[in-house]
């Protein structure tokens, strides 16, 4: 069957993971599980992109320290 990614995970794995978070957190907290999921997700993305900035600022000051 096929893969999910390297996680090497087919479709029967998937859809019992599926069922047991289900079982565990019931069809009520799934939407506001994923919600804390997205935002944390969120936050990470725009912590790396504040640090690759910094850098690519850092970057430019020191090219231009260098030219003078």
């Amino acid at each position: 069957m096929t893969t999910l990614l390297l996680l090497g995970l087919g479709m029967q794995e998937i859809i019992l993971i599926a069922l047991v978070v289900l079982l565990l957190f019931g069809g009520r907290k799934i939407p506001e599980l994923m919600k804390g999921l997205g935002k944390g997700v969120k936050s990470f993305k725009d912590g790396v992109k504040g640090i690759e900035e910094d850098a690519d600022l850092s970057d430019k000051g020191n090219k231009e320290k260098k030219e003078q």
